[in-house]
C-alpha cells in the first residue's frame, strides 16, 4: 500500500513507522489514524518481524497533537465516534499489538501526540522533546485515551495536574515521572530504540506477545491479570519457540527462534 502520510521501512526484524506531515508537525488526522493501523497490522503480521519503532519525520516534532481543522465544527455525536473509532482503530490496537513498539519521541508529543506514544510499549524521548496534554484549553479532554493511560504511568496526582493545567513537561521530568523510560540526544535517539529493538529481537516473539497481553490484562476492567499469567505461562509449554530456549538452554548455544 502507498501511503501519503507515513512511511513504512523494514531492516533486520525491525520495522519504523515513521509519521511524515510535516507542514502540520505530524498532526494526526483521520486518514493519518487509517494509515496507521494498516501499516501496524502489516507488521504485526510479517513473520519477519519482531519489533517496531514508531517516530515522527523532522526534528521538531513527534506528533504535534490531533489536526484541530478537522474535527472543530463536529457535533457531540460526532465527536464520541471521532474518539471511538480512533481507539479502535489505533491506540488500542497498538496497545495490544502482539508485536512490542517502541516511540522514539524526537520533539513535541502535545495531545493526541503523547496519547499516540502512551499506546506504544515503552517511550523514548530525545532531549529537546516536550510532552503535554493540552485538551482542556481546547474546551475538551483528552479522548484518545490519556485520562486512563497517563494515570497508569504516572500516578492519578500527577496525571490529574498534568492534564488540568495542560501545561507541558521536558524529557527531564517525564523521565522522572517514569512517563518514559530513557532520555537521549536527537542524533542519538533512534540507534538507541535500534539498539533496545535488536536486545528484543533476540528473544522469543511468542514469549513476548504473551508476556504484553499478560501486563495489558492488569489494567482491563474485570480482568484477573494473574488468572491471565497463569494460562499465557501454560502455553507457552506447548510452543516451538520454548522447545528451542530450553534446548538451546541446556546445550550451551544460542536460541534460534522460530518467530511469530
Amino acid at each position: 500500500m502507498s501511503y501519503k502520510n507515513i512511511i513504512l521501512d523494514k531492516s533486520n526484524e525491525i520495522a519504523r513507522i515513521t509519521i511524515h506531515r510535516p507542514n502540520k508537525l505530524n498532526a494526526l488526522n483521520i486518514e493519518t489514524i487509517q494509515e496507521l493501523h494498516h501499516a501496524f497490522d502489516i507488521a504485526d503480521r510479517d513473520k519477519g518481524i519482531k519489533v517496531v519503532i514508531l517516530t515522527g519525520s523532522g526534528e521538531k516534532a513527534f506528533v504535534a497533537g490531533a489536526d484541530i481543522s478537522e474535527f472543530a465544527d463536529f457535533t457531540a455525536e460526532e465527536g464520541k465516534e471521532l474518539s471511538a473509532n480512533g481507539q479502535k482503530l489505533v491506540f488500542d490496537f497498538v496497545e495490544n499489538l502482539g508485536t512490542p513498539v517502541i516511540a522514539a519521541m524526537n520533539g513535541f508529543a502535545l495531545g493526541g501526540g503523547l496519547e499516540l506514544a502512551m499506546a506504544c510499549h515503552f517511550r523514548v524521548a530525545s532531549d529537546n522533546a516536550k510532552m503535554g496534554l493540552p485538551e482542556v484549553s481546547l474546551g475538551v479532554i483528552p479522548g484518545y485515551g490519556g485520562t486512563q493511560r497517563l494515570p497508569q504511568l504516572i500516578g492519578k496526582g500527577r496525571a490529574m495536574e498534568l492534564i488540568m493545567t495542560a501545561r507541558m513537561i521536558d524529557a527531564n521530568d517525564a523521565l522522572k515521572f517514569g512517563l518514559i523510560n530513557h532520555v537521549t540526544t536527537q542524533d542519538n535517539l533512534l540507534p538507541f530504540c535500534e539498539k533496545l529493538a535488536v536486545q528484543i529481537a533476540r528473544n522469543s516473539p511468542v514469549a513476548i506477545a504473551a508476556a504484553i497481553k499478560s501486563i495489558n490484562a492488569n489494567f482491563k476492567n474485570g480482568v484477573n491479570g494473574f488468572d491471565v499469567e497463569v494460562e499465557e505461562f501454560g502455553h507457552s509449554f506447548a510452543t516451538d519457540d520454548f522447545k528451542e530456549g530450553t534446548s538451546a538452554f541446556l546445550e550451551k548455544r544460542k536460541a534460534n527462534f522460530p518467530g511469530k
